[in-house]
């Protein structure tokens, strides 16, 4: 059976673990929080490189995608630095492919109409696929980039901003430490009510979970959102204050979702290519295998 770890700065509250079938192939995937200790993360990458089929970059992102340039974040990178042998993944292949179906997903099992929708997503530089799916499919879409990452009261409403943004900045905010940029281990499970009116004006909430965990107002009473992964106590977060639907990106397994980072790695695992595997090749598999994303009405 293959073996695919995830290593991530988040809390070890979240840890999971699920065998899965793809391409014919069993594969177990498995989760594991550091609760933000780069070190003890590195430790991990490094006791599991040649042992398994694949490793999975959780809590953040080795590099942010936007279109086709590549922003490193370096601080990330100290995670990795010791592999040599196995293959790594971040989740950038699968939210490039898989969540570029969110917005039609959406659309047919809620019903919503793009033209009678407003969209706010929390960062679209760490998800642009998902962003992307919004904009092309005709939903009026905020992207909050400035406002939850770095608290500056600046709202982008168009791709072309988020790239502007992302040839200005990222080379920058890549050098900084990852704690001032996403919040990790505990801080994950903080929330602190802000951005309320951003909140308010939009029907549809998309974005990493952690970010709209962290600001999310106590009330989104009719609110959907749609994210990269939940956990039981998220969805009772999320039912607690009111909110009727969540998408998530990815499928649904044993019970719960994984991140991005944990599927491209079971995916690579079963693969056998011994690297990461290519945008074309992901979709392929996705295609393949009936891959979706997951729907609940809470």
């Amino acid at each position: 059976m293959k073996v695919a770890v995830s290593v991530s700065l988040g809390s070890d509250t979240r840890d999971h673990q699920a065998v899965i079938e793809i391409m014919g192939k069993s594969v177990t995937i498995r989760r594991e929080g550091t609760n933000g200790d780069i070190r003890l993360a590195r430790k991990k990458m490094r006791q599991y490189d040649g042992r398994v089929d694949a490793l999975g970059v959780g809590g953040t992102d080795l590099y942010l995608r936007v279109e086709n340039r590549y922003y490193k974040l370096h601080g990330a990178w100290k995670m990795v630095k010791d592999v040599k042998q196995t293959p790594v993944v971040d989740g950038t292949g699968l939210k490039t492919t898989l969540e570029s179906q969110l917005a039609p997903f959406l659309e047919e099992h809620v019903g919503l109409n793009a033209t009678e929708s407003k969209v706010l997503i929390t960062s679209a530089v760490d998800r642009y696929g998902m962003a992307k799916s919004f904009v092309d499919a005709g939903f009026e879409t905020i992207m909050g980039d400035f406002i939850f990452a770095l608290g500056i009261p600046i709202k982008i409403k168009t791709l072309k901003g988020v790239r502007r943004l992302a040839r200005l900045l990222l080379p920058i905010i890549g050098r900084l430490p990852l704690s001032m940029i996403y919040p990790t281990g505990e801080k994950q499970r903080q929330n602190t009510p802000k951005h309320e009116k951003l909140f308010q004006w939009a029907n549809i909430i998309a974005g990493d979970f952690h970010y709209i965990r962290r600001y999310a107002p106590l009330d989104l009473s009719g609110k959907i959102i749609v994210t990269n992964t939940t956990t039981t106590a998220d969805m009772r977060f999320l039912k607690e204050r009111g909110v009727s639907h969540v998408v998530t990106s990815t499928p649904e397994l044993n019970g719960r979702t994984f991140g991005t980072n944990a599927l491209e790695a079971g995916i690579t695992a079963v693969a056998e290519k011994g690297r990461p595997l290519t945008d074309e090749e992901i979709s392929e598999i996705i295609q393949r295998e009936g891959l979706k994303p997951s729907f609940h009405k809470l």
